[in-house]
């Protein structure tokens, strides 16, 4: 059941009216959705105001590095076949955002919550989530995220003593490592594609052996846990061993594992696989990503990547050459602004592919091709490139800002 019911105080009903009418100016200011300043603005009045929001609420957290967006969405879907969810469903995911999010949810049941890898912790002793899914760590953002090892260590101290349900994914070592401080964790064979962060054992920093799907550290016995759900296929097969089918509209083996998390805390809240299946089906696009958009007369798929590993999953789903593909690549303040992470990434898996490059580091991105082998060319607009490209849809790579550029050029 949820928590505390009462109304809110005098001074949480201004914190929250401040928080809209902020973000209202903002966005009549063309300055996006308004809903970072308008939390801010809250929480400047209410410190204490996310706790209070969240009082009524059922609360799933979802935190990784690739997918929560995604996952926060699928979550979403499953639970509104029990009842109102509030979610940040843009993917405002700081106690900023997060906040102005669950401003709109005082008649929800559900709290579904996207929240950003360094902030688990803290907002998961603001709002006691019922539940937390961890899907996934990689390296990201590497001048702002901390290494791997170290994060996987903040949530591991963070989720000691919670009483949330841990949805967490046994395929990956430094989640399993993250969530085996918590007493009450659901297993789930999600899989793991990027294995480059980890072959030390978060346990004991020895080589980590991994025959097939496997893991294990022969140093210190740290090893995979049994699943009780697992993605086999199209499907996802529940603890009592019951294949469910998945049919998504959203591509890649990336999102039916996204989905197979999803099933396993919708059952947690009482909502049958059967059921939380059906209603993912719904999801198109999340936030604009999968979604096709026809600019200058052309079909385009917009696609975000914005690590080592989520160009790995990307590059799995796209259409098979001769598909042009335009990539771009920023590295302002919410991409991070170190680019090495380039050069972790296979771009020779686009053989064959006409390749066009664009955004702010264009030329980093460049040099890594060149390197690769691969032919390509350099554009200084989207425009540009969409004139160039040869016949047929095209799919659009790009990293976070980069991706917010090209959604805004084709009004998306």
């Amino acid at each position: 059941m949820a928590g505390n019911t009462e109304p809110l105080s005098p001074r949480a009903k201004l914190a929250v009216t401040a928080g809209k009418a902020a973000a209202a100016v903002s966005r009549a200011a063309g300055r996006g959705s308004g809903s970072v300043i308008g939390g801010r603005v809250a929480l400047k009045l209410d410190p204490d105001l996310l706790a209070r929001l969240a009082g009524h609420l059922d609360v799933v957290l979802v935190s990784a590095t690739n997918g929560k967006t995604t996952t926060t969405r699928l979550i979403a879907e499953a639970l509104r076949a029990s009842g109102p969810v509030v979610s940040n469903a843009l993917g405002a995911n700081m106690p900023a955002g997060i906040t102005s999010a669950l401003a709109g949810g005082s008649d929800a049941k559900y709290g579904v919550i996207e929240v950003d890898e360094k902030y688990l912790a803290g907002v998961a002793r603001d709002v006691t989530p019922k539940a937390i899914a961890l899907l996934n760590l990689s390296r990201d953002q590497l001048d702002r995220a901390a290494e791997t090892r170290m994060l996987a260590e903040k949530w591991r101290e963070g989720l000691a003593g919670s009483k949330a349900l841990i949805v967490a994914n046994a395929d990956d070592p430094l989640i399993v490592w993250a969530a085996s401080s918590s007493a009450n964790v659901v297993w789930v064979a999600a899989g793991q594609e990027w294995k480059d962060d980890a072959w030390s054992c978060p346990s004991c920093g020895g080589v980590m052996q991994r025959p097939g799907d496997d893991w294990f550290c022969a140093e210190c016995g740290f090893r995979r846990p049994t699943p009780s759900w697992a993605l086999s296929g199209d499907h996802v097969l529940d603890p009592h061993g019951s294949a469910w089918p998945i049919k998504l509209q959203l591509p890649g083996r990336a999102n039916k594992a996204n989905a197979t998390t999803s099933a396993a805390v919708a059952a947690a809240f009482g909502v049958p696989p059967q059921v939380a299946l059906e209603r993912m089906f719904s999801v198109q696009a999340v936030a604009g990503r999968y979604d096709v958009v026809t600019f200058q007369q052309r079909e385009l798929r917009l696609l975000l990547a914005k690590n080592p590993a989520g160009w790995l999953e990307t590059f799995s789903l796209i259409d098979p050459p001769p598909t042009p593909v335009i990539m771009s690549v920023n590295a302002r303040g919410a991409d991070g602004t170190d680019t090495s992470w380039l050069w972790d990434v296979d771009y020779t898996r686009l053989a064959g592919h006409p390749i066009f490059v664009l955004g702010d580091r264009k030329l980093d991105l460049a040099v890594r091709l060149e390197v690769a082998g691969l032919d390509f060319q350099v554009c200084e607009s989207l425009d540009e490139a969409v004139q160039q490209a040869p016949p047929g849809r095209i799919e659009v790579i790009a990293n976070y800002t980069a991706f917010q550029d090209l959604r805004r050029r084709v009004g998306n």
